[in-house]
């Protein structure tokens, strides 16, 4: 049986935060609130809690990985990123989108795409993420969290408790959210390609 925190969408409770972040610590898998839905996600290194994401959402290790990052300032440790995409993405984070990068050596080879050695970057706006990556001090591992090859990203937390609960080790309810998941860019080939259309604009990369 998973825990259920009720954290405050914008003031979240601190103790709160520090409980979640042991349980992250421990190993634990949690679903938590982003800007663009619901995610689920674990520590960086640990791979058999990547393994149990991977068997909730039942996705294949070939699947995009996503590195929730506080701020831009842990970009150039795990991911390859030049000038020009550096400058996209200071202008467009934090925001609903997730920014597809070649990986360097500091991030699990069984997180980047087995093909092309990438990873996704992503910085959320939201308070209860931004607070729950000050305290663990390093990205969370994250994908959104889509379930029965739906198109959407879950966003009632009472819906997710009743699926899950026997299956994470903790639930944060930080109310209901939106339902899609985030745009995504993919930028390790130098060009500019949108890969997904989700929740945040396309506008500010049309015509790159």
């Amino acid at each position: 049986m998973s825990q259920y925190f009720e954290i405050h969408p914008q003031n979240p409770q601190t103790r709160l935060i520090q409980q979640a972040v042991a349980i992250i610590r421990q190993g634990g898998v949690v679903v938590y609130p982003t800007d663009s839905g619901y995610a689920i996600g674990c520590q960086l290194g640990n791979k058999p809690a990547v393994e149990r994401i991977c068997q909730i959402r039942d996705i294949s290790k070939t699947h995009n990985f996503t590195l929730m990052c506080r701020d831009l300032s842990e970009l150039a440790t795990y991911a390859r990123v030049d000038n020009n995409a550096f400058r996209l993405l200071k202008n467009n984070t934090p925001g609903a989108y997730t920014f597809i990068l070649l990986g360097t050596k500091e991030v699990p080879k069984r997180l980047l795409n087995p093909k092309r050695k990438t990873i996704g970057i992503r910085v959320s706006d939201d308070p209860i993420t931004s607070e729950l990556l000050a305290e663990l001090r390093e990205p969370l591992m994250s994908t959104s969290l889509i379930l029965d090859d739906s198109e959407f990203a879950e966003s009632d937390p009472n819906d997710i408790r009743e699926r899950l609960e026997k299956l994470v080790d903790l639930i944060i309810d930080g109310g209901h959210r939106g339902e899609k998941p985030t745009t995504v860019i993919d930028l390790a080939d130098g060009n500019v390609v949108i890969a997904r259309q989700g929740s945040g604009s396309v506008e500010p990369f049309a015509g790159l």
